[in-house]
């Protein structure tokens, strides 16, 4: 192989970018995973981060490498302390909150399954300041505009067993 290198890296002897130096080279893209988990009112789980004015569902950012499935469980065991396998996929939302140079995310929710209400549910106090179950006709009083979109589209999947992408538009 040549050392080439130059301005794309070490090359191979047929002209190819050598395979660490390509993958390095690729752009970066945040992957984080969470889970829609419900009680058998049909009301979903929803956490208060403390570093957040807002809710969301439980989960987080995968780990380098990590697939989303094991990262959602990792999470939701982390922040709630329910620890189960991941679901099917209900939703894959790719979207740039903020802005067009920054760091693109892909957020995967799984289907957390059903829980009695507060069984079980323990906080992540280092993160977490609160949990609670919250109506569907409430989401919009707890989510922010991206998270309730994200939220309607897993409701939807979960209904259908269809999974939904949520793509968005860079203005």
């Amino acid at each position: 192989m040549a050392d080439g290198g130059g301005a794309g890296g070490p090359v191979t002897d047929s002209g190819y970018l050598e395979p660490d130096a390509w993958l390095a080279s690729l752009p970066e893209l945040v992957i984080a995973a969470g889970a829609v988990i419900t009680d058998p009112a049909g009301r979903v789980l929803l956490v208060k981060p403390n570093y957040r004015d807002r809710w969301s569902l439980p989960g987080g950012i995968c780990e380098f490498g990590e697939p989303p499935h094991l990262g959602c469980r990792r999470e939701v065991a982390e922040e709630v302390g329910i620890d189960r396998a991941a679901g099917r996929l209900l939703v894959i939302d790719w979207f740039q909150p903020y802005g067009e140079q920054a760091r693109p995310m892909m957020h995967l929710l799984f289907d957390g399954g059903q829980v009695e209400h507060g069984h079980g549910i323990v906080l992540q106090e280092s993160e977490l300041d609160d949990y609670r179950f919250t109506a569907i006709d409430e989401l919009a009083d707890y989510l922010p505009p991206r998270g309730q979109t994200r939220l309607e589209c897993a409701l939807r999947a979960l209904k259908s067993g269809v999974p939904v992408y949520v793509p968005y538009e860079i203005q």
